[in-house]
């Protein structure tokens, strides 16, 4: 198991399951979603001192943006 912990998995608005997965390495966190349906994958990272809670925005923003761009 990463030092994140496990994957996530979250529900989005418009497609169906998200996983969300948290990597720390050293002073940084790193932060990728990926939907399941079609493989597409956005990260953030940043300072640990930062939150999941804010890259895992992120990452979902990014993500949303990623997929907005496919259709």
């Amino acid at each position: 198991m990463s030092p994140g912990g496990p994957p996530r998995p979250r529900t989005g608005a418009s497609r169906g399951e998200i996983i969300v997965e948290f990597v720390q390495a050293g002073g940084f966190l790193r932060c990728t979603a990926v939907d399941v349906d079609s493989g597409t994958e956005a990260s953030a990272m940043g300072p640990v001192s930062a939150g999941k809670a804010a890259l895992e925005r992120i990452a979902l923003g990014k993500l949303k943006r990623a997929l907005a761009s496919q259709s």
